[in-house]
């Protein structure tokens, strides 16, 4: 019996989230039905991160224990020969007994994607939230330099257990873009719940001139709402469609594979 570490990928569009529900088409449920065909008998796997409904995902990471008399690439065939069409995996490979993917994770790196076009176009939206009137980059890029280091992000997001911290630490906030469409891209230690959503949603307000950078940043502040000209007075309420947003990667520290702690 060993622990084993894989990176999962998935379209978000068919599951209910990540994590399993009695009733719910998720992610979870889908790896513990192929794992239980290759005679996994845990009672529940360890995500890395929970993704909600329509959130999809590059590098997810999962891990359990599993006796598996063969190398860890015959492991990922095996596994994608039991995984729906809208799952894969990539890389397996064996990790420390005590090995969390969730809690022993030292950042996260999400991937929002936005394109601006008036008209709709399907196949475009199942991956990206389409914004119209069009983004002016440079309010893009300074209001995501606002979000870097080390804030309490209580107004973007709220903690999975209450009473939790909100404080979190940004290391990468920066956006990207070609022709049409725009990526953002924010990894940090952690990431409080919907976080990313609520960050794209408010810099896509500043990038159309809906609010200004100085209520984002009294927002991050704790500050209380002012007015400015030529812009609202609040954080905009709602969040960035979930169906824009993809978790990239999730890292740890060197010492977690099973020969690096045994050396």
């Amino acid at each position: 019996m060993a622990r084993y570490q894989i990176i999962l990928a998935y379209d978000g569009s068919g599951f209910s989230g990540s994590q399993r529900q009695a009733s719910s088409r998720t992610v979870q449920s889908e790896l513990e039905r192929a794992l239980s065909r290759l005679g996994w008998q845990g009672k529940s796997v360890l995500l890395a991160g929970r993704t909600d409904t329509g959130v999809h995902a590059s590098g997810q990471v999962a891990a359990f224990d599993l006796e598996w008399n063969h190398p860890p690439a015959e492991l990922v065939e095996a596994l994608n020969g039991n995984l729906p069409a809208d799952m894969a995996v990539s890389a397996a490979k064996i990790v420390a007994d005590g090995f969390h993917s969730r809690f022993d994770a030292t950042s996260r790196r999400y991937r929002y994607r936005v394109f601006c076009q008036p008209l709709r176009d399907p196949l475009r939206e199942r991956y990206a939230w389409r914004v119209w009137p069009q983004l002016d980059e440079k309010a893009l890029q300074d209001v995501s330099q606002l979000f870097l280091g080390r804030h309490d992000f209580a107004a973007f997001g709220s903690p999975l257990q209450r009473g939790s911290s909100t404080t979190r630490t940004v290391t990468k906030a920066e956006w990207q873009s070609r022709e049409d469409e725009w990526a953002f891209e924010v990894q940090a230690d952690a990431f409080l719940y919907r976080m990313v959503r609520k960050l794209v949603h408010v810099q896509v307000a500043v990038g159309q001139g809906r609010l200004s950078a100085q209520a984002v940043a009294d927002a991050l502040a704790g500050r209380p709402p002012r007015k400015y000209l030529g812009a609202g007075t609040v954080i905009p309420g709602g969040l960035a469609p979930a169906n824009g947003l993809t978790l990239v990667e999730v890292t740890y520290p060197v010492a977690t594979d099973a020969s690096v702690e045994s050396d």
